[in-house]
């Protein structure tokens, strides 16, 4: 058993310095820290939050666990299933794991909450999701609902940590409660600078979860990491971000999402583009058309888009450190019918109605961006007290 842990320690290390980082090639995840974890799992029923994401370098993590003999009962999926290829907004079933035969149990699907009967017979609970850093991403909150259900069970939370892509920097209205939802819970920003395990303590510390709640956390930090690395993703982390530049772009676009315009879904390069057949700018054109698992029946299905093509974009500077605005600002002017454009959805990703009635009002960029930045302000001093990493 110590020879096959050596061995396999020894291939996930080597991994991991090969695929993360292309700069410095350091950053090693939480997940591949296995020393650090083996011996609270080691005898123990586990169970495990995972997807397509959860790599021990080019290992999955169950797979590796079950190679060490760890006594793994079941898998929890969030959105977009285990394997990761179920499009946004699908629902998902629970099943068993083809590969390894294990009950995969849904955490997206009627219910959004970990069922507490489920941990029952569970020692621990391990989470390995890659999160992107933006509010409305659901695995937070999915890890919210795990969170919750292990306070009342009193069941121990491992959380595994991963960079988070876009770590670099904090932006964005901050949520009001009433406009809570799935798509955010919690009073933060829409970008919140804090990778999963800085979230979890912030979660705990501030009394979110409710009732004087408090989860039993063990964080397996990542090595090598700070606020200002540059992390490529590895692996996917949903079926429509399927790149760097989408990941980036991402906390920008999705605000789309809540109006009648493209963002590329049923194309290529979804997250990467953005149109309307009645924008009135813009060089590029593309039609979104039907991928199942991808984008079934995306917005716009069939539809000339006429629009931007981001690609290629890079911010000035060079530095990704802030919404961009203007793209949606832009869109909305060119569009025109106020009640059109903005559907209730908009509301609840930007989780306030402050930012679509600045928008109404004819604000600038600038301009909206005082009207966020005394909580901005609020937020960071919070911020500094769970950061992991310098």
């Amino acid at each position: 058993m110590l020879k096959k842990f050596i061995y396999l320690l020894t291939f996930i290390n080597l991994n991991a310095c090969l695929c993360n980082n292309p700069e410095s090639g350091k950053i090693i995840c939480g997940a591949e820290n296995m020393e650090e974890y083996l011996s609270l799992i080691r005898g123990k029923k586990v169970s495990i939050v995972a997807n397509q994401t959860s790599m021990a370098g080019n290992t999955h993590l169950v797979d590796t666990l079950l190679k060490l003999e760890v006594n793994v009962i079941r898998i929890f999926s969030p959105e977009h299933g285990f394997r990761g290829t179920i499009e946004a907004g699908g629902l998902i079933d629970d099943e068993h794991d083809i590969k390894t035969g294990l009950p995969v149990f849904s955490l997206y699907g009627k219910s959004k909450e970990m069922p507490e009967d489920q941990l029952e017979d569970i020692d621990v609970v391990l989470f390995d999701l890659q999160d992107v850093g933006a509010r409305f991403y659901t695995y937070i909150s999915t890890m919210y609902y795990v969170m919750k259900a292990c306070a009342m069970t009193g069941k121990k939370l491992v959380i595994l940590d991963r960079p988070n892509p876009n770590g670099n920097y904090v932006d964005g209205p901050v949520l009001r409660p009433e406009f809570a939802s799935f798509a955010g819970m919690h009073p933060i920003p829409v970008v919140h600078g804090l990778t999963m395990a800085e979230l979890a303590l912030m979660i705990n510390g501030e009394g979110w979860l409710g009732n004087r709640l408090v989860c039993d956390l063990k964080i397996i930090k990542c090595k090598n990491y700070t606020h200002d690395s540059w992390y490529s993703l590895p692996v996917p982390p949903s079926p429509n971000l399927p790149n760097d530049q989408a990941v980036r772009l991402y906390p920008s676009l999705a605000f789309f999402e809540g109006t009648p315009v493209s963002v590329g879904r049923g194309t290529d390069f979804p997250f990467q583009v953005f149109g309307h057949p009645g924008l009135d700018f813009g060089n590029f054109s593309f039609t979104p058309v039907s991928k199942p698992g991808f984008s079934d029946h995306p917005l716009r299905e069939g539809e000339l888009c006429r629009g931007t093509d981001l690609r290629n974009y890079t911010p000035e500077k060079g530095k990704w450190d802030r919404i961009h605005l203007g793209w949606l600002i832009e869109a909305y002017h060119s569009l025109g019918s106020a009640e059109d454009f903005f559907t209730a959805y908009f509301d609840k990703l930007a989780g306030t109605d402050q930012l679509r009635l600045d928008i109404l009002k004819g604000l600038s960029e600038e301009e909206i961006r005082q009207g966020w930045a005394v909580e901005l302000k609020h937020y960071l001093k919070m911020r500094e007290k769970y950061l992991l990493y310098p």
